[in-house]
């Protein structure tokens, strides 16, 4: 049965968020996988959302993705309370990927792996492998940890296509991944997914907050512990960014955008 490529996209502040699930969003991405279209995904929190407002090169390619979906809790809460729409969850990046693999694999999909250091790609790869033994790794890039040279990005994109890759995971960080997935939209054949920290999380060099976190919104204060000299700037920064501009478009403006 065909999955409903249809949803309804709502722009909060810049970005054009879907109304989807996981369910609905990995049945979309699986049916665009399986005819090997050229589409892109990216799982969009707090930090990326403010950062495509004020980093002009991705504010000019973020709505390009073709499905961006609301990862934070507060992504969630605010496209609800402008748009009163009715989404019981958020759609975690990680979470997502988890949806997508398990569908790729019962279809016998091929994955290819794009980004990431080598110790954490090999050990998502493995971790793919043990869960999912239908799925086709089909290629495995690791970072530059810089952005390709023009040859180089031509040998990149004749190598996954060549590979037969349904899908492409981007592990990349944020902006980097979501200008490398809008950047190769027609360029590459397969879905791209912006996935960042699913690599880390699925490989084990990184814990996922507990559930209850997730839920009140508050995976921000759990990761800031664990690494609070790379991201207490993000957080303190784009945080406080995100709680004026709603404050702003919901009281003085009454429009999200």
């Amino acid at each position: 049965m065909k999955a409903d490529l249809d949803f309804k996209k709502y722009k909060l502040f810049w970005p054009d968020y879907a109304d989807v699930d996981y369910e609905s969003a990995s049945e979309i991405i699986i049916e665009k996988a399986r005819s090997n279209s050229s589409f892109g995904v990216s799982a969009l929190a707090v930090h990326g959302l403010i950062t495509s407002l004020n980093d002009p090169v991705l504010k000019e390619l973020i709505n390009r993705i073709d499905l961006i979906v609301p990862d934070g809790q507060p992504v969630r809460w605010a496209l609800n309370s402008f748009y009163k729409l009715d989404m019981k969850e958020r759609v975690y990046g990680p979470e997502l990927t988890l949806h997508v693999l398990r569908k790729a694999n019962e279809v016998g999909l091929a994955v290819f792996l794009y980004g990431s250091n080598q110790q954490t790609s090999d050990l998502f790869k493995a971790f793919i492998v043990r869960e999912f033994p239908r799925i086709r790794l089909v290629g495995q890039h690791i970072d530059r940890f810089r952005e390709a040279t023009q040859e180089e990005d031509i040998l990149d994109i004749g190598r996954i296509n060549q590979s037969g890759a349904n899908i492409v995971l981007v592990g990349r960080g944020c902006p980097r991944q979501e200008i490398w997935v809008a950047n190769h939209l027609s360029k590459i054949d397969a879905v791209m997914m912006a996935v960042g920290a699913a690599f880390d999380f699925h490989a084990g060099t990184l814990s996922q907050a507990p559930e209850w976190m997730q839920k009140r919104g508050l995976e921000w204060l759990f990761r800031l512990a664990k690494e609070p000299r790379r991201l207490w700037r993000r957080y303190l920064v784009t945080n406080s960014q995100f709680l004026l501009k709603f404050f702003k478009n919901k009281v003085l403006l009454r429009r999200p955008y």
